[in-house]
Formats: C-alpha cells, structure tokens, sequence
C-alpha cells in the first residue's frame, strides 16, 4: 500500500476552531492535488478546485481530455470517488467529483509544463522542446511566457536553462492574479530534471482566458469629447470695435456691460462713447518790454 493511505485522515463532521479548519481545508486540497496530478498525468490534468456546500464537497478536475478522466460510462470517476472517500472517512454521497475540460490549453502553465516533461522523457532536445512551447503558448494569446529546466541537461554537471519571450511581471499583487504557474518533474536516465513554466495570462473582460481586473498600470486616455462652436466666443481672441458694437449688451465683457450701464439712455441705445468735453487753452499775458 502507497504511503498515501498512511496518514490518518481528519474528521469532518467535528466542530473545530476556525484557524484549525483552514489549515485541515489546505492540507485537503494540497494532498488531492498531489493524488491527482500522479493519477491524471497523462490526461492533461491543469488542477482542481474545491467547493464546500452544507450537502456535500464538490471537488472540480480541470483538464485537457475529460473523456479520459470520466472513462468508460463513468467507471473511472467512480473509481477515484471512492478511493477519496476510504482515504478521507467520508460517506457515500458527501463528495461528489466534476470533470471540466480546459478551453485555452495554450494558457494553463500546468498543462505546458506536462506537455514538455513527456517531450523530455520521448529523448526530444531541451531547447528544441523549450522553443516549442514558447512558440505554442504565444500563439495561444498569451501575453509572455517564462520557461526553466533545471538538472543535468547534457554533462554531468547540472545546469539552469531559462527561455523567455513578451512581457512577464514577476512581483506584486498582480503577479498573482495574471501568472499561471506549472511545476513538474522529469526522472531520466542521468537523473532528475525539474520543470517550471511561468504564463502571463492576458486581459479578459469575460473571464475565460484571463482575469476581468485590469492591470494597475494600465492608463486609458478617452477621445475628446465634440465642442459646439455655435455660440462660443473664444476669451483670448480680443472682439474688434464693429462687432462690439453689433453685439447686444449680453454678449459683450463684463467691463463694457458696466461702461453701457452707466451712460444715458439716447447713448445705450445708439451705443455712442461718452464723449470728453473741449479743452480750453488760457491765453497768457506778457507785461510791455522797457529800453535799457
């Protein structure tokens, strides 16, 4: 018997502390997630999700052939039911397993990273294997993609080869949101290879090949909206006289709105300027010359 069914499984049905009852919901999915990535290796198993109702525990297998995972007339998905069930002491009926295919194979890092360990066991090149899936994961719409295999590639001395191509965040919140991450291993002849396959997954408003949150640094610059030129006297452009004139008192500037407003009537009416009154030049008296 497989060390897997060693371990004594966690009740359940107990009421527990809340702090305690995540830590027992981590380990669950942590050692399912494990158990089938071993048994579904070869059907292009991407993960799996959890789902807790009052009934029941609804556990979701996403990968790339269902009808592999299902087998014939749904014996193999039973099968692996009741495997879950003895391991976990859990009752007919309390857990039920889903297979859910994956969409865009291109962007699951765990599917590519599966892809290249097969490549690597068939004896095909590192690079070779690597530029495929770079090429392949591109294609598929994704925004970049990092790609390290790391072990005794080709001597006996272990080494790192790291492919890379379009744009890759490697830190903060949204490296968590937008990087889909695989991890896998390669048992060889000269040893053991590990394989790590970082996909930056693009923007999707429908949430099927990408979140729905935009990025943060994501600047978006509108169209200017359309000015209506009817009626819209620009303020730098100065108004020549005619056309001050012409123009009712509303639709002059506030200083000549003042100025009409204090001259007479007869004046605001003929809009005529005020006019200054003449200036009177004195005319000055010199006293008569005396001879010397």
């Amino acid at each position: 018997m497989c060390s897997w069914f060693i371990k004594p499984a966690y009740p359940f049905t107990k009421k527990i502390n809340l702090k305690r009852r995540w830590c027992n919901d981590g380990l669950f999915k942590s050692e399912l997630h494990g158990f089938l990535s071993r048994e579904l290796a070869e059907d292009g198993y991407s993960g799996v999700e959890v789902r807790k109702t009052p009934q029941r525990t609804e556990v979701i297998i996403r990968a790339t052939r269902t009808r592999s995972v299902l087998g014939e007339k749904g014996k193999r998905i039973r099968e692996l039911t009741s495997v879950i069930q003895k391991r976990f002491n859990l009752a007919d009926g309390e857990i039920e397993l889903y297979a859910e295919r994956v969409l865009f194979r291109g962007l699951s890092a765990s599917a590519q990273a599966e892809s290249l360990r097969y490549k690597l066991l068939g004896g095909l090149a590192v690079r070779k294997a690597c530029y495929g899936v770079l090429r392949f994961v591109m294609e598929s719409g994704a925004k970049g993609v990092f790609v390290a295999v790391s072990g005794k590639l080709r001597t006996q001395r272990a080494k790192v080869m790291k492919f890379r191509d379009g744009y890759m965040i490697k830190a903060g919140q949204a490296a968590k949101e937008y990087v889909d991450v695989g991890i896998r291993g390669v048992n060889l002849r000269s040893g053991s290879l590990g394989v790590r396959v970082l996909i930056m997954l693009p923007h999707d408003p429908q949430g099927k090949k990408g979140p729905k949150k935009q990025l943060p640094d994501v600047v978006r610059v509108l169209d200017p909206k359309p000015e209506d030129e009817a009626g819209v006297v620009p303020s730098a452009q100065p108004i020549p006289q005619q056309q001050q004139q012409q123009l009712p008192p509303q639709q002059l500037p506030p200083q000549q709105q003042q100025q009409q407003q204090q001259l007479p009537p007869l004046q605001q009416q003929a809009h005529i300027p005020p006019q200054q009154p003449p200036v009177v030049m004195q005319q000055q008296t010199f006293p008569p010359t005396q001879p010397i």
